[in-house]
């Protein structure tokens, strides 16, 4: 396997190449991640590896050297791809200062996958994407059909909604919808005890990808009273349902599963065949009442019981002293040091 910097021609058509990659393209190898990325100080670096497009995001550590992040990557399909990848990347990382190669490939968390990746000397870690396990649904058959395919309790519940008077608009991403968006996530997060970015960010996040028509903003009205909101992304063939708020008072049963109906309805125009809910725990854990996620589970399983899980995030040791240092301390140290300046996560 040749493994090399892409060039400017390639780079200048890069989801092209991303899409063309065994696992069909996945939004965060693509360029516009790439780009919103740059606002966290990570430098993108475009690899080939023969007709394998794979986006590595790069921050320097002082004192250890470079940490390439490929998120949600590489983008193959078999465990023996990805050790045919990962021995020239290896070799390749080495001779550019780096330290360390964390990897998110989306391969289904089997015993034969976790040993292969085992063998080829990568070490299991905590995902930095949220999606470690998550929930897909399949549309490439008539709407009706994906309805009639849902459990009854999700037929149910956009039904009840429906008929309670619930409504959901495709909206612009403008500054005000943006603001909106995050105050009720932010409402959210705070609620449910996970940390968001600062508003700037998401908002160019939001407005990045819907100005590229890849991604959709979404109100859910009772009368007019804004219940909740959601944003998706399309890339290629597949959809990802991002990020998503609610509120408690005065909501309507049902007005989540009617917001992400509408979602699929969108995902579909664009031309998606898969669609991914973004996030679920782990099937293992899918009836743990005490699970954080288990709230979350029981509203997605609505649109398919199955779970699927991933591998997972590995690190790959470069540099055995510089990692060790890094693991026991240095990347603690670096998160809080970052968390205390910029007041947003390092990754």
């Amino acid at each position: 396997m040749t493994l090399r910097f892409a060039t400017d021609s390639e780079i200048a058509e890069w989801d092209t190449h991303v899409l063309t990659n065994p696992d069909h393209g996945n939004v965060f190898q693509g360029d516009l991640f790439a780009e919103q990325k740059k606002l966290g100080s990570w430098r993108p670096i475009y690899l080939m590896a023969d007709k394998l497009a794979l986006l590595v995001l790069q921050k320097h550590v002082i004192g250890l050297g470079n940490m390439w992040y490929i998120p949600k990557g590489p983008g193959i399909d078999t465990p023996r791809h990805l050790t045919r990848v990962l021995q020239d990347l290896r070799e390749f990382a080495s001779k550019q200062n780096v330290f360390v190669v964390k990897i998110e490939p989306e391969l289904p968390k089997t015993e034969e996958n976790t040993k292969s990746l085992t063998e080829d000397g990568l070490l299991h870690v905590r995902p930095i994407q949220p999606m470690n396990s998550t929930i897909l649904l399949d549309l490439r058959p008539e709407l009706d059909d994906i309805l009639s395919g849902l459990n009854q309790k999700g037929r149910h519940a956009i039904n009840r909604a429906e008929r309670d008077g619930a409504t959901v608009k495709r909206v612009e991403t403008d500054d005000e919808n943006c603001r909106l968006f995050y105050e009720m996530f932010s409402t959210t997060a705070r609620a449910q005890g996970f940390v968001i970015r600062p508003f700037e960010y998401y908002a160019k996040f939001w407005r990045r990808y819907a100005d590229a028509d890849m991604g959709q903003m979404f109100f859910t009205y009772n009368g007019d009273n804004l219940i909740a909101c959601g944003f998706a992304m399309v890339f290629g063939e597949k959809s990802l349902y991002k990020d998503a708020a609610s509120i408690r008072d005065g909501s309507v049963y049902g007005a989540g599963h009617l917001m992400q109906w509408e979602i699929i309805k969108w995902a579909r125009e664009q031309g998606s065949k898969i669609h991914d809910l973004g996030g679920a725990p782990p099937s293992d854990k899918a009836l743990d009442k005490n699970h954080p996620h288990y709230g979350i589970g029981r509203f997605k399983t609505s649109f398919n019981k199955e779970i699927t899980d991933w591998v997972g995030a590995y690190d790959m040791p470069i540099k055995s002293t510089q990692y060790g240092i890094w693991q026991k301390f240095g990347e603690r140290l670096v998160k809080r040091f970052w968390w205390k300046k910029h007041g947003e996560s390092w990754y």
